[in-house]
């Protein structure tokens, strides 16, 4: 079942082109050592950014890591661009901002086939506002913009939604097979059908869980959120993560 009507990257020309990726690469690092502990998210985006330098694009990536509030050199991306020219055995340039100078300059002369990654986009407070300036100045980089982080791609943020209205935008590998296993997930499942929902904000997963009672048998609240719900019911959580203020909404999602 198709639930999306949208280009990919394999559906447009790239050669010679400055291609802006969104990636997820919110990585988990050790506290210590600064060291990615798991690199999968890394890997997953191995192939849209294969496909897209193989074919002579001029790649240039934006992430986010973390929860910064302002520049923290602990979240910096330099691990990231360190173990993804591991991983792809080729260089990855290393900007020292994300719409300053040397992010710019470093922009504008790549080369066909070259890979460019911006410092980390959270380091600045108008990426989660979706401010209006900032994202053009990063869309200003490149001619195409092509969407690849789907663990953020529900975010109204600058490098998301806000970049979408300035370039063309297209699906990376990762978009397209998540939507296509949820399309498999929503047309025609298998029956009894259970659906297993993480993550720490209730609020942020509304319009998710609503959909999912209506087409499921069984639906599973694990994560942070799940606390929330347990609170509604009136068990005690202790000191662990709960929305107290949206208790009601729990109890009206149960």
């Amino acid at each position: 079942m198709i639930i999306y009507d949208k280009k990919t990257i394999d559906d447009v020309e790239v050669k010679g082109k400055r291609v802006l990726l969104r990636a997820e690469f919110n990585v988990p690092l050790d506290k210590a050592t600064g060291a990615i502990t798991d690199d999968r998210r890394i890997r997953a985006a191995l192939p849209t950014i294969k496909s897209l330098v193989d074919r002579g694009a001029k790649l240039i990536i934006v992430s986010h890591l973390g929860r910064p509030k302002g520049f923290d050199d602990s979240l910096s991306l330099a691990p990231v661009a360190s173990r993804l020219s591991e991983l792809l055995d080729r260089p990855v340039i290393m900007a020292a901002d994300v719409i300053g100078p040397d992010a710019m300059a470093k922009a504008q002369d790549l080369a066909e086939g070259e890979i460019l990654l911006l410092e980390n986009v959270r380091f600045h407070k108008e990426e989660t506002k979706n401010q209006p300036e900032f994202a053009r100045k990063l869309a200003s980089m490149a001619e195409l913009y092509a969407s690849d982080a789907f663990g953020a791609v529900h975010r109204a943020h600058a490098s998301t939604a806000g970049v979408a209205s300035f370039l063309p935008a297209v699906a990376g590998y990762t978009i397209n097979r998540e939507l296509d296993m949820l399309g498999r997930a929503v047309g025609q499942p298998k029956r009894p059908l259970t659906a297993i929902l993480g993550g720490a904000k209730v609020f942020d997963k509304i319009g998710g869980i609503r959909n999912l009672i209506d087409n499921v048998d069984n639906l599973l609240i694990g994560g942070g959120m799940a606390y929330t719900f347990q609170a509604a019911k009136g068990w005690s959580v202790g000191t662990s993560l709960c929305e107290n203020d949206k208790l009601d909404l729990a109890r009206e999602l149960m």
